[in-house]
């Protein structure tokens, strides 16, 4: 019989194993036989780290190698071997992983929805980029103020006092406005100190997305639209930037949640309703929050608005005006998939995996529960007494000894021995 065992860690496995063998024996059955397997697992402390084992932060001489570079060490430094380890993972280009489900889904509806003038998808997609950047990059670019708390070094992973882990997948929009791009996806790995539990992990995915406009673009099919403009010299109000033109700023704004109306509505059906909260971002104005009703809940999955023109134009694309937003893959997967636990995203469990494994990439996917412990399977044989025994005898056993902890009885294998009349049994404990 197959008994399935998901504890939190060895000590409890082996221990818990050893109580089940010794109360067989104290009931009077001849053997028992223990194999104990362990399969793939959740903890992210599990998998290898990449590079060698920092030396202390800020240690004279020292280095982080990352990514085949190395990183002086200084007073900035607080990268923990923990999440060095998950530098590389890239779990949203793992295929069939439930990240890379998403992120497909949302490319797949970008090339069809948005195609360019020859034909070739108008966004251009970028998954594979370094999550190492400068400080500049991070900050700066986006015209984050110097006395912005999502500076602190208490919610950043630092190299050093130049270099980090990017906190958002924002930090590659400048270089790519600046190699003359002006409609990209960025996806990527981003990293956040932040609190324990299942909603949060210093390591999760956003994706990224910023489009731009002409004149001729914007205002093409709008009635009297050769006499409109982008820019204009006035005062900044709620509604505005200063050098944007009221019409242009609302014909950005409609034509940003027209795309993420039909984005959302491609992700989770028809019917969807939608709401939109201002909100503040240093790096777009107006700025927004999109909020989707989802089985009765309002929930927020993403943040966007008009892009500060500041930001444009010092990218050089001072013609264009903008919009951009960005979205944790995680919390949309989340929802989509409903899986209660983040954590889970980094497990390589097969029973977790094997559940995205789907033909395709829109099928619908509902998470079928399993512990956040890997399956601790545990094959016993023994003899069972002649008279006065009942398969529920052997599960009052198991539930005294094993408690909550046993999650599953199975019986793989019966013999009868032919001169003795005596049954062994073969259970599996999981």
């Amino acid at each position: 019989m197959s008994l399935f065992l998901r504890l939190g860690a060895e000590e409890r496995v082996k221990e818990a194993a050893a109580m089940v063998c010794w109360a067989l024996r104290r009931v009077g059955l001849a053997r028992a036989h223990l194999a104990r397997k362990a399969s793939g697992v959740c903890r992210g402390h599990e998998h290898q780290p990449l590079g060698p084992r920092p030396a202390a932060p800020g240690a004279p001489g020292s280095a982080v190698e990352l990514l085949g570079k190395s990183y002086p060490q200084d007073d900035y430094s607080n990268l923990t071997r923990k999440v060095l380890s998950k530098v590389g993972r890239n779990l949203h280009n793992q295929p069939q992983h439930p990240l890379w489900l998403l992120k497909e889904r949302v490319k797949q509806h970008f090339y069809a929805q948005y195609p360019g003038r020859a034909g070739t998808p108008l966004f251009s997609v970028y998954d594979d980029l370094s999550p190492v950047v400068t400080t500049w990059q991070n900050f700066d670019s986006l015209l984050i103020p110097a006395d912005h708390p999502s500076r602190k070094k208490g919610d950043n992973y630092f190299l050093n006092a130049t270099h980090m882990l990017r906190a958002h997948t924002s930090a590659h929009q400048w270089d790519l406005l600046r190699a003359g791009l002006d409609a990209f996806l960025v996806v990527g790995d981003v990293y956040r100190r932040d609190q324990i539990d299942a909603q949060h992990y210093p390591v999760f995915h956003q994706l990224e997305a910023v489009r731009l406009f002409s004149r001729h673009q914007l205002f093409a099919g709008i009635k009297d639209g050769e006499n409109l403009q982008l820019f204009e010299q006035s005062s900044r109000s709620a509604h505005k930037q200063e050098t944007h033109t009221l019409e242009a700023t609302k014909l950005v704004e409609f034509d940003l949640k027209q795309t993420l109306t039909r984005l959302m509505t491609h992700i989770f059906g028809d019917g969807l309703d939608v709401r939109w909260v201002d909100c503040y971002f240093p790096f777009t104005h107006p700025s927004f929050e999109m909020e989707i009703n989802f089985h009765g809940e309002w929930l927020e999955v993403l943040g966007c608005g008009v892009m500060e023109q500041q930001l444009v134009n010092s990218a050089g694309a001072q013609d264009r005006m903008g919009w951009a937003f960005g979205l944790g893959l995680e919390r949309l997967a989340m929802i989509l998939y409903d899986i209660p636990d983040i954590r889970l995203f980094w497990s390589q469990d097969e029973r977790f995996l094997k559940q995205f494994r789907v033909p395709d990439i829109n099928q619908k996917v509902t998470f079928q529960p399993l512990s956040k412990y890997p399956a601790v399977i545990n094959d016993i044989s023994f003899w069972l007494p002649r008279e006065n025994y009942t398969e529920n005898d052997f599960y009052d056993l198991v539930r005294t000894i094993g408690g909550d902890l046993v999650e599953k009885v199975d019986l793989i294998d019966k013999f009868e021995h032919p001169k003795f009349l005596e049954t062994e049994a073969s259970r599996s404990l999981k």
